[in-house]
């Protein structure tokens, strides 16, 4: 019931040519032939690990096709719906060469006492004298000291011969053993060494008369090194003892003409209009002509006409569709499976008269990049915060990402689009470890009342700074902020957390900790849009380490995605295809600048035109 439950089911669209799906104990896999409209699906037990399955369903798929090609060209696939096909013969057949295929490799075999290096040694050289032991060491290690170095390896000659010369000479004086021998003459060519090295730095003491370098007092500096020091322990944690800076408003704010509380979409030139400016720009260009049909002929010859699409149609163009992603900063691995998508997509489709293999080829990838950066879960904050405020709890939003990425400068515009809306903010400074981190905030916190004073909204403070000082622990003070929160009645709690690396366990455990312990609402990556390879394994690794590390039986994972730094990227926004292909989660935000308005929600439509601009 369950697997025709299944195959009555729409079959989910195909991501990166991931052709399976499962549900509940059942996995399906499919295949798509476009030329005849049919689709092949092999269910089994989730359980069983099938490795021939794969190679079943292709060899089905070509029997198959091959055995009704002529019914199918005549009536095509839906004219034969109600008819009866005499394939389970072919199919048992099929079945049991992939089974025995499967069956074909032959367990490796341990080589014998034979063929093993240790039998090639004879029983004497395995004996070993007291004497002979430390011999062999010091040629060892003569012998890999010449591999490393041409000047070792002509000293090591020398020193021993004069080793040889001094047991001779030794054994003829003293009865002493070989070691006692060998231990003297190291001593006297260390002895030998120490002093020639200090005659050879008797010099430095001369050069060395003046003690220190005198400090550097610039002209329009401050030689009083009190004022400069801002070390007081005093002003850790008090908002009173930090100087009200002044700062420009417009600088803070940037566009004028803005509208108030508004999150602008990205905008971006697209391709075919710049296309049309440089027709119109270049008007009077004369045409080359190479004959009197041969314009006719070159115009038609990459033109196809009602031709199904096969591989080898697409591998060239998909080939070059494939550098110009990686080019644009798509993670490499990604920009393979979009396009093996795309050409099984495409692969045994009829394409209509007068289309080229290069467009429709294209027109098929932009399609797909389109979808990738609409996941099917949007993200709408502001209606999340105005169903916490109906059941009387502050919405929390939980920041993470990597050093340096723009965390906290992108906290602190959210903040201000937050308060143009008309709802409250507490910043939670949970980031405990960096230096300045907590004063940055502080100073943003200071500068967003300045632009939004308490007169303006009826005495009501807009956002205020949560902070312990250093060195505490980070989820409970997100625990106690929320509960501020809730006792204050703020709207929202941003919770800014510590940078840190993808591949650091106890970061990673501590962050984990703080997601499972405070439950935020939403839990944003922070990345930046400069990476390419780097964006998909920050992501897999921070996703991972969440389930792994969190203590509860369904692990909080990431939620949606902050694109930071995209003003300096120009048209390589290829970032924004692995964050979202990876994780199919949204782009919420995208950083553009520097002022508090430099904030903007995801284009599809003007990253994918960035993205296939040439």
């Amino acid at each position: 019931a369950a697997a025709t439950r299944i195959l009555t089911a729409p079959l989910p669209q195909e991501r990166g040519g991931n052709n399976s799906f499962t549900h509940e104990a059942l996995t399906l896999k499919y295949k798509l032939d476009n030329q005849f409209e049919l689709v092949f699906v092999v269910g089994f037990q989730k359980i069983l690990t099938l490795t021939y399955v794969d190679k079943l369903i292709d060899d089905v798929h070509k029997e198959f096709r091959d055995k009704y090609r002529n019914e199918f060209q005549q009536k095509g696939a839906l004219g034969l719906l109600n008819g009866t096909f005499d394939f389970k013969d072919d199919f048992m057949r099929l079945l049991r060469d992939a089974e025995e295929s499967s069956k074909v490799r032959a367990p490796t075999v341990m080589k014998t006492f034979e063929q093993s290096l240790k039998s090639q040694k004879t029983v004497k050289c395995m004996i070993e004298t007291r004497g002979e032991k430390p011999k062999e060491k010091v040629k060892n290690k003569k012998n890999k000291g010449s591999k490393k170095d041409g000047t070792e390896a002509v000293a090591a000659p020398s020193k021993a011969s004069v080793a040889d010369k001094q047991l001779s000479a030794a054994g003829d004086k003293e009865e002493l053993t070989k070691d006692e021998i060998l231990q003297k003459n190291r001593e006297e060519f260390f002895r030998r060494h120490m002093k020639a090295g200090e005659k050879s730095r008797s010099p430095k003491p001369d050069a060395q008369k003046e003690k220190g370098k005198k400090p550097r007092v610039w002209d329009l500096g401050n030689s009083n090194a009190k004022v400069l020091d801002y070390s007081n322990s005093a002003t850790n944690g008090s908002a009173e003892a930090c100087p009200v800076e002044e700062f420009d408003p417009d600088m803070a704010l940037g566009d004028k003409n803005r509208e108030p509380g508004r999150l602008y979409d990205l905008e971006y030139e697209s391709d075919d209009e710049a296309e049309e400016e440089k027709v119109v720009q270049n008007p009077s260009k004369p045409s080359v002509k190479k004959g009197g049909l041969g314009g006719m002929f070159g115009m038609l010859k990459g033109l196809v006409g009602s031709k199904s699409l096969t591989r080898e149609d697409m591998d060239p163009v998909l080939e070059k569709m494939k550098d110009h992603l990686i080019a644009k900063n798509v993670a490499a691995e990604i920009a393979m499976q979009l396009c093996e998508s795309v050409a099984k997509k495409l692969e045994g489709k009829v394409m209509g008269t007068f289309t080229t293999v290069t467009s429709t080829v294209k027109q098929a990838l932009q399609e797909a990049l389109v979808q990738i950066l609409q996941p099917q879960r949007r993200v709408d904050v502001l209606r999340d915060v105005m169903d916490a405020q109906r059941h009387r709890r502050p919405y929390v939003v939980t920041f993470c990402g990597v050093n340096g990425v723009g965390k906290s400068t992108n906290l602190a515009k959210i903040s201000f689009w937050l308060i143009e809306n008309g709802f409250s903010v507490l910043i939670a400074a949970c980031d405990t470890f960096r230096a300045g981190a907590v004063e940055q905030l502080r100073t943003h916190t200071r500068r967003l009342n300045a632009l939004h004073p308490p007169e303006s909204h009826g005495g009501r403070t807009m956002v205020q700074l949560y902070e312990k000082g250093y060195g505490k622990d980070a989820a409970g003070i997100a625990m106690e902020a929320i509960s501020y929160a809730r006792n204050q009645g703020f709207d929202v709690v941003l919770v800014d957390t510590a940078g840190r690396m993808q591949d650091n366990a106890p970061l990673m455990t501590a962050l984990a900790k703080l997601i499972a312990v405070n439950a935020p609402d939403l839990v944003l990556f922070v990345g930046e849009a400069l990476v390419g390879n780097e964006a998909v394994d920050q992501l897999v690794k921070f996703n991972k380490a969440l389930a792994d590390h969190s203590m509860a039986q369904t692990p909080r994972l990431i939620d949606g995605i902050v694109l930071t730094k995209f003003d300096t990227i120009d048209d390589k926004v290829g970032a924004a295809i692995s964050m979202t292909y990876i994780t199919s989660k949204p782009i919420v935000f995208v950083g553009t600048g520097q002022t508090y308005c430099d904030l903007r929600s995801l284009n599809a439509k003007a990253v994918v035109a960035a993205l296939m601009k040439a």
